[in-house]
């Protein structure tokens, strides 16, 4: 009987221990899992996803349907990239909307005139400047009008109503340089041509007087010769691909206006100039936004 409750104690402190190394076993391993979970929460990623950028464009008018697709395709291949709601306006008055405090990544202009205003006034930093795309002037006409083909000299002759852009659309300007060359605006310093800035002169005593409609815009220009308001409209080839509903009758001679040119810059307040310069970059170097531009009737400067 002694030898049996020996037995039975000894195999009782015997489970005894083995339960306590047991219960150590597991409290050391949880204290361990809990430990290497905790360090793998506080690691950081492989990988630390990029910052999100907004860029913010101010682009002239006759831009917006190029512009939209070629950032949309940018967006695909950079997602830490998005655009603000792009201001497509006439050249001047995205200048009026800078002078006002408005804020800006990108400017691109239509014409250099008002790329050199931003310059001078400190709008963009000039040493970003660069010559972005060129453009043609060309004459049109509703699709349905029975207008065929016109050149200037026609249309100095003074038959038909003419709609233009006015002094702060560039397509306007190079259309009134234009038409300073046969007589039909006559600006007031006296200049034709390429000589003058298409601005500020007037149609009275020319074959167009009270002839001429001008539009705040490429877009209204476009429509008051596809509606018929008038016969014939100044506008850039690029602008018959975006609005349609016009046909184009006549080129205008590039020697009778100044280069149509549309240059861009990072804007001197942008607070993301390194992103605003590297877009510009891949709109002039990548192969499917070249193919963009081009189909929207834009070569490269």
């Amino acid at each position: 009987m002694k030898k049996y409750l020996r037995f039975m104690t000894a195999a009782v402190l015997t489970f005894a221990l083995v339960g306590m190394f047991a219960l150590a076993g597991c409290s050391s391993n949880t204290a361990e899992e809990s430990s290497s979970a905790e360090s793998a929460n506080t690691e950081e990623p492989a990988t630390a996803p990029a910052d999100a950028i907004e860029l913010q464009l101010f682009a002239a008018n006759s831009l917006s349907e190029a512009m939209d697709a070629v950032q949309a395709l940018y967006t695909e291949s950079h997602p830490e990239v998005t655009f603000a709601d792009t201001q497509y306006e006439a050249s001047g008055t995205l200048n009026e909307m800078l002078a006002a405090g408005s804020y800006a990544d990108v400017l691109i202009t239509a014409s250099k005139g008002t790329m050199d205003t931003a310059v001078e006034e400190g709008y963009v930093d000039e040493g970003t400047r660069f010559d972005m795309f060129t453009n043609d002037l060309v004459i049109v006409a509703g699709e349905n009008s029975d207008i065929s083909e016109v050149t200037l000299d026609d249309v100095a002759s003074g038959q038909y109503t003419v709609a233009v852009g006015d002094d702060n659309v560039p397509a306007g300007n190079y259309a009134k340089q234009a038409l300073s060359t046969v007589g039909c605006w006559v600006d007031e310093e006296g200049t034709t041509g390429k000589d003058s800035d298409g601005k500020g002169g007037t149609f009275d005593g020319t074959p167009l007087a009270g002839l001429v409609t001008e539009g705040s815009s490429v877009g209204n220009v476009c429509s008051y010769a596809n509606s018929g308001d008038v016969d014939l409209a100044f506008v850039y080839t690029s602008d018959v691909y975006r609005f349609g509903g016009v046909k184009i009758v006549g080129t205008v001679p590039s020697d009778s206006h100044k280069s149509i040119v549309y240059p861009a810059a990072v804007c001197a307040n942008s607070e993301n100039a390194e992103a605003a310069a590297a877009f510009l970059d891949w709109c002039t170097t990548d192969e499917e936004a070249l193919k963009i531009w081009q189909e929207w009737g834009f070569e490269l400067a």
